[in-house]
């Protein structure tokens, strides 16, 4: 009886806290329909109302994206960063709206404390793997470089103590509620736009193709969804159906196939985006690799009879695309169901009133950053080999007797295969 009283005295019981989440007021969701739009289509029903809405503003997103790749590497992480700020905003504000009643101290500032260590972090270990010529330049880059991880813990140890000092004795239980809440936002808000920023350094394609799966699926979806849906697909989103979620399928497939004909004949696209030192500016050149060069392929006999054709023409970077399209059509849209499943859970209707019909840029990226994680691990598995450049640049750093140490060994080695006295000969 002594426990349970003092456990009561020292923190809220679980019951305590959900009962009391269930009744915080939450932000209701208003109607941010433009004006002008509301006039233009006063005389429609609301569903058909929704559907313009919806579609007009899906064109303005679609014709923003289309600026921003034309922008270049440089403004696409900078755009990339600040969905995910907004992204984290949208998931810490229902935190803080939820359990507002209890006015936690220091939850929202220590909030944004960890977001700025996490990037920090992040975005320290992406300068150091991608500038590393300029890092290596440059005195206190070269510093702040070598001892990256130790500042990257110590500004996240002096986050944990604030934390343990903010602790009141009747909301210890809530307190550490958030401190998960706050932890697991970071995991799947900043880790994933990590990932997308290092999907781009391989090549704008890896990011754009991607991205643009997920759009085509969830545009598609939608409007096989709005046409010709009849049976419903998953309890957490009433109004996702099976006709929609087959037809988004094919549609992307044949979509993803498509855009990267296209884009893999274009070296700005095909090319890794690398940091150039004269110029202090991104580059994208090269020599494409086999994976944009055009390819003859057998078609199977049973496909032979139908299409009368016996080879097909194509980049070996389509049949990757398969495998992009497929997920983003078939796993993706899972992604979408977990938010869905999130906002049940605090009776709300979308994260955010940022894009009229659309709701917050948390309800649009949902999906995006389960493809980014995707195509990362994708790339590092079946694409990604060593990397000369990378190694040459670690090379230089080492002292001198380490790399004459190399040198001989690597010298010992090709003379051993006979690849060394092959190209003297040569010579």
């Amino acid at each position: 009886m002594e426990s349970e009283s003092e456990a009561k005295l020292d923190g809220e019981t679980a019951s305590d806290s959900e009962s009391r989440a269930e009744t915080a007021p939450l932000p209701t969701s208003v109607d941010d329909t433009p004006e002008v739009l509301n006039r233009a289509l006063s005389n429609l029903s609301s569903r058909w109302k929704n559907w313009w809405v919806r579609g007009i503003l899906t064109l303005a997103m679609i014709a923003f994206f289309f600026i921003i790749i034309y922008l270049g590497p440089m403004v696409l992480m900078m755009i990339v960063m600040c969905v995910q700020i907004k992204c984290f905003h949208e998931i810490i504000t229902i935190g803080y709206n939820v359990y507002h009643s209890y006015d936690l101290p220091w939850f929202r500032t220590l909030s944004w404390y960890f977001l700025l260590c996490v990037n920090y972090f992040f975005y320290g270990e992406t300068v150091t793997d991608y500038f590393f010529t300029l890092v290596q330049r440059e005195e206190p880059l070269r510093i702040l470089s070598k001892y990256h991880r130790f500042i990257s813990f110590a500004l996240y140890l002096t986050g944990f103590c604030m934390f343990v000092l903010s602790l009141v004795k009747k909301h210890y239980r809530l307190q550490f509620y958030m401190f998960g809440w706050t932890h697991v936002t970071l995991l799947i808000v900043v880790t994933q736009s990590h990932l997308v920023i290092h999907n781009l350094f391989e090549g704008m394609i890896w990011f754009i193709v991607p991205i643009s799966c997920v759009i085509c699926n969830d545009i598609m979806a939608y409007m096989f969804g709005f046409f010709f849906g009849r049976t419903p697909l998953i309890k957490l989103s009433p109004k996702k159906t099976w006709e929609g979620f087959i037809g988004g399928f094919f549609a992307t497939v044949v979509f993803g196939l498509l855009l990267s004909y296209v884009m893999s004949g274009y070296r700005c696209f095909v090319c890794p985006v690398e940091y150039n030192n004269d110029t202090n500016s991104f580059t994208v050149d090269c020599e494409p690799s086999d994976l944009f060069r055009l390819q003859e392929y057998n078609i199977p006999g049973v496909i032979q009879s139908a299409i009368g054709w016996k080879t097909v023409r194509m980049y070996p970077f389509q049949i990757h695309s398969i495998a992009l399209s497929t997920f983003a059509s078939l796993i993706g849209p899972f992604g979408g169901f977990f938010a869905s499943g999130f906002k049940r859970a605090f009776k709300i209707k979308d994260f955010a009133n940022t894009i009229p019909g659309h709701g917050g840029i948390m309800d649009r990226f949902d999906c995006q950053y389960l493809m980014a994680t995707f195509v990362n691990v994708y790339i590092a598995s079946f694409i990604r080999g060593p990397n000369p450049s990378k190694l040459i640049q670690q090379f230089l750093t080492l002292r001198p007797d380490q790399q004459l140490h190399i040198f001989n060994t690597l010298k010992s080695h090709l003379t051993d295969k006979g690849i060394l006295t092959s190209a003297l000969e040569d010579e």
